[in-house]
């Protein structure tokens, strides 16, 4: 099994025909991703890698039936975009774009979940993936491999170094699930750490946090009742104090949201951290050989 992607994922590219929607629909298509077709205004009608486009959100899912749409749409119209996928009641939006202004980021946020029918991943998300079944996003399929262990991260970067490590040392991964590093995420730690938990086929999940808010800290509260074990990695941990730091997330405030404070969360809830990101690997045996009752 897998979260919320999966070989039935029939996905619409959001701004398909630009640039980078060009390229990174290629690779999903070439990772076996079922990609239905894209949505361009003005450029309904064409085709574009051998798919469909069409005008409007509503004609391309009533035409393709996709139950998931990863946009691509630059970031003045990102928005209207994923408001747009809502309205035709799918159930899965993949935001990849970063620069989204925080006021429209809170408005969908609330907005979806008050609908209550569509999830928000993103934005300034690197996507999500199941190995060896679809993937939505910018995520290097090659280094993903099939396996027990679940992984949510809100760095991109960190997410491949630490799947390499998972997957050079004979750990493959179940899902793995970029949120992103914006302040205001349309999914947050503790509803995939849910999702997880829920999952049969994840045995151990891996985290990966960063310094700023407090997102952390409230999956740890969660973790504290899981029956899976968890293994976290916490970013800018040797981050000069008062220096700021690249993701719009990274904002530390009256003392939460420090490399300290989700450490010793994590710690407290059960969780085992690691110092390096090379730690992980062994740390999961460890965590799954505990698990499995295996001395």
């Amino acid at each position: 099994m897998a979260i919320l992607v999966d070989k039935n994922t029939k996905v619409l590219v959001a701004g398909m025909t630009g640039r980078e929607g060009t390229f990174h629909t290629q690779q999903m298509i070439e990772y076996g991703t079922k990609v239905v077709g894209g949505v361009t205004p003005g450029k309904g009608g064409t085709e574009h890698l051998g798919l469909p486009v069409f005008d409007t959100m509503r004609e391309a899912v009533d035409k393709t039936g996709a139950n998931a749409v990863l946009v691509f749409v630059p970031a003045p119209f990102a928005a209207d975009s994923v408001l747009e996928a809502a309205h035709t009641g799918v159930p899965f939006v993949t935001l990849i774009t970063e620069g989204l202004p925080i006021q429209d980021s809170t408005m969908l946020v609330n907005r979806l979940r008050e609908g209550g029918t569509t999830r928000l991943l993103g934005g300034n998300c690197a996507g999500i993936i199941t190995p060896g079944e679809c993937k939505m996003g910018i995520m290097p399929g090659h280094i993903f491999a099939e396996g027990p262990v679940g992984m949510v991260s809100r760095s991109g970067t960190l997410t491949y170094e630490v799947v390499w490590e998972l997957t050079r040392a004979g750990l493959g991964q179940t899902t793995c699930v970029g949120i992103g590093g914006d302040p205001v995420p349309g999914t947050r730690f503790i509803e995939v750490l849910e999702m997880f938990e829920a999952d049969p086929a994840t045995k151990a999940v891996v985290m990966i946090g960063e310094i700023g808010g407090t997102d952390e800290e409230k999956g740890a509260e969660f973790i504290t009742t899981m029956s899976k074990p968890v293994v976290a990695f916490i970013s800018g941990r040797t981050a000069p104090p008062g220096k700021r730091m690249g993701h719009a997330g990274a904002i530390v405030s009256g003392g939460l949201g420090t490399a300290e404070s989700k450490v010793e969360a994590l710690l407290a809830a059960g969780a085992k951290v690691a110092d390096k990101t090379s730690q992980v690997p062994q740390l999961v045996k460890d965590a799954l050989g505990v698990a499995a009752g295996v001395a």
